[in-house]
């Protein structure tokens, strides 16, 4: 009977529940044990977890490293999936190998590329994938030069952080003056040029943002699941279009997918996202990890959770096609219970990992994750 694995997920998003749940009912009904940390003892992670702890703060680095290492060995961990420190983790993956454990995540000179927005789109263009347009500010006087241009050309503009993800920092330009319009509602991403400025200029220290023309959609996120070897397993778009959300196997979205993904080196989970400049897809952005919204890709038949894992294990899955695409599907907010905060927890429940019911829990011990509902 083959052993169980262990698997370990640092820190990582409220959506990756459903991540974990794949875990469990793989195809290979193969039997798995999660950990998890985090930094926040209500995150739904750990109450999903067969074993959780809460993440020490203030470590370095390099003192992180150390800290999963130990993690690695005193739970032995077979594949740990690493979001936060990944750059460092990820250098140091001949040592995790020495302890049992294989890393879940690409190279260092990928997690490199794509750390830093402007350098991951110098390199792709050089290989041929199309990016918008875009300028490196630090200053107010180079957002004004920036944003002067992007509207000369009839483009509207927008910044956001050249490092970071989840869309953090992101704003959409606007020449309208501040008023009650920006108090109404719900907060939006528009921000005046002219506010903006000002807080530029009264800031200690430069920014570091990248201002490029607002693209438009669909947005299509190509998952995509790729071996040591470079060959990409799986490749399925994600499309976004508001609040309607569908799938794609067209080439134009997944061929630079896997061009990316084969030729730096992203190996296991990655996301590669594309908007749309004027008529033609441009790279969005790239993340190194696996995105939130992978789940989606069962309403295909596709477990790339486990394929990954597999992968991992140096059990490669072949190649992975959905047996069909989903239909389109809205996403809206789901309960999940929460855990004491009482730590380290272990799981003692046994039966149907996802009942066809929830089962009832009290408000003041849910959480709310994303889930999908057909259109």
């Amino acid at each position: 009977m083959p052993s169980r694995v262990r698997v370990w997920l640092n820190r990582t998003y409220a959506e990756n529940v459903f991540f974990m749940d794949q875990l469990r009912r793989n195809p290979s009904d193969r039997a798995v044990e999660i950990h998890a940390t985090h930094g926040d003892a209500d995150s739904p992670v750990l109450a999903a977890a067969d074993t959780a702890e809460l993440e020490p703060e203030g470590l370095s680095p390099a003192g992180y490293v150390e800290y999963a290492l130990d993690q690695c060995v005193r739970r032995g961990i077979d594949v740990f999936v690493p979001r936060l420190h990944q750059a460092a983790i990820v250098a140091h993956r001949a040592e995790f190998a020495a302890a049992g454990t294989a890393l879940l995540a690409p190279t260092p000179q990928a997690v490199a590329v794509f750390e830093d927005k402007v350098t991951a789109y110098e390199a792709v263009r050089s290989v041929g994938v199309p990016v918008p347009p875009w300028w490196r500010v630090r200053t107010a006087d180079e957002l004004l030069a920036a944003v002067e241009e992007l509207e000369a050309a009839g483009h509207t503009a927008c910044f956001k952080p050249a490092s970071g993800a989840g869309g953090v920092g992101f704003r959409v330009v606007t020449r309208a003056p501040f008023s009650l319009t920006h108090l109404g509602g719900f907060p939006g991403p528009h921000v005046p040029l002219d506010l903006a400025v000002g807080a530029l200029r009264a800031a200690e220290e430069p920014v570091d943002w990248l201002v490029m023309p607002r693209l438009g959609q669909p947005e299509v996120s190509v998952d995509c699941l790729t071996g040591p070897d470079n060959r990409v397993r799986l490749a399925v778009g994600r499309t976004k279009n508001g609040r309607r959300r569908g799938f794609t196997l067209h080439e134009q979205w997944l061929a630079p997918a896997r061009l990316i993904a084969e030729g730096f080196g992203l190996h296991y989970l990655s996301n590669v996202q594309f908007r749309m400049f004027g008529d033609r897809p441009v790279l969005l952005d790239v993340n190194t990890r696996p995105a939130g919204g992978l789940h989606q890709l069962s309403l295909c038949g596709v477990n790339a959770p486990w394929a990954a894992v597999q992968l991992a294990l140096g059990e490669d899955p072949g190649q992975v096609e959905p047996p069909f695409l989903g239909r389109d599907y809205t996403v809206v907010a789901g309960l999940r219970p929460l855990r004491p905060v009482s730590l380290p927890h272990q799981r003692v429940e046994t039966g149907p990992l996802l009942p066809a019911v929830p089962a009832p829990v009290e408000p003041a011990q849910t959480a709310e994750t994303a889930g999908a509902l057909p259109l």
